[in-house]
């Protein structure tokens, strides 16, 4: 089976990493340009795939945007039986979904038709899910709402972040993908179609959901800021200051005190009050300054007890 593979960030690396690790012929990997890095923005870094890819001597594709007669000429020219998409960041048109003779399939970090969207794994923690997990799934025009050929579950652990998380199911989704494509091989794949009554939305992070309210309750404040580590963390203000924060536990509050009042703060983290209920904090990172301990952040007068975070 001729595989053409689509992906740019760090969560597509297992999957290409799988395939070639398998003997799938990947005949092309399709990924982003390469982008300015550094303070100079004179330096360009290419995307991980892109790397593994001239590694293993595969043909690297890097368009501005997908489409065109010229592009979908040289998709041709490599003959692919299927395309393989995950987190590619690009809409792709009809013309290139239906370019192989076994159409595209794609890896959703969810459990479909639930999360949709650009952030599924960000809004399962936010919202507080139980459990997610990869849905392989046929590509259609309709964001996401193509018939499901494997989906593969996991808890979610009520300590674990968004970094945690996105590697846990990337790793999910490389071992699916590779069970998926054996079915499609053979033919015993079953596509299910989505019940689309079931089905909700993840919209993109942006920066106002990333905004802390100490009024919250704890638990909610906790998936706040587990949603947001490592990258781009949850903010809350110091006086005049932006303070991303890092590592939310729940921690029991033993003395009446106001939302976002620092109750304690040692080798162990900082907690500070909720609205009901109360968080541990294990690292902060102040605007301009790199991540450090609470601790550290005290003994340089940052933060006593007392203060109140808002």
């Amino acid at each position: 089976m001729r595989v053409l593979f689509w992906g740019t960030p760090s969560f597509a690396t297992p999957a290409l990493r799988a395939l070639t690790g398998e003997g799938f012929d990947v005949v092309g990997v399709v990924t982003q340009p390469d982008r300015p890095v550094g303070r100079s923005r004179t330096t360009l870094e290419s995307p991980l795939v892109k790397r593994i890819a001239l590694e293993e001597g595969i043909t690297v594709l890097q368009p501005e945007r997908p489409r065109g007669d010229e592009f979908v000429a040289s998709l041709r020219s490599l003959a692919p039986d299927i395309s393989v998409v995950v987190a590619y960041g690009h809409i792709l048109t009809t013309a290139v979904i239906e370019l192989p003779r076994l159409g595209t399939i794609n890896i959703h970090a969810s459990l479909l038709p639930k999360l949709r969207g650009p952030a599924p794994i960000q809004a399962a923690i936010r919202e507080g899910h139980a459990e997610t997990g990869v849905t392989i799934m046929r590509m259609v025009r309709a964001l996401d709402a193509g018939p499901c050929i494997l989906q593969v579950r996991t808890p979610i652990p009520e300590d674990e972040t968004y970094g945690e998380l996105q590697l846990r199911l990337a790793e999910m989704g490389a071992l699916a993908l590779i069970e998926a494509l054996a079915l499609i091989e053979i033919g015993q794949a079953v596509e299910q179609p989505q019940d689309e009554r079931a089905a909700t939305y993840a919209p993109k992070v942006d920066c106002a959901m990333t905004r802390i309210d100490w009024t919250a309750d704890a638990h909610n404040i906790s998936r706040i800021v587990r949603v947001y580590d490592p990258r781009p963390g949850a903010v809350t203000r110091r006086g005049e200051s932006d303070v991303k924060l890092f590592g939310a536990r729940l921690a029991p509050r033993a003395v009446e005190s106001l939302p976002g009042e620092v109750l304690a703060i040692g080798d162990d983290g900082m907690v500070v009050a909720c609205g009901s209920g109360a968080v541990r904090i294990a690292a902060v990172q102040p605007a301009g300054k790199r991540r450090l301990t609470p601790a550290a952040w005290a003994r340089g007068r940052g933060i006593g007890l007392g203060d109140r975070l808002s």
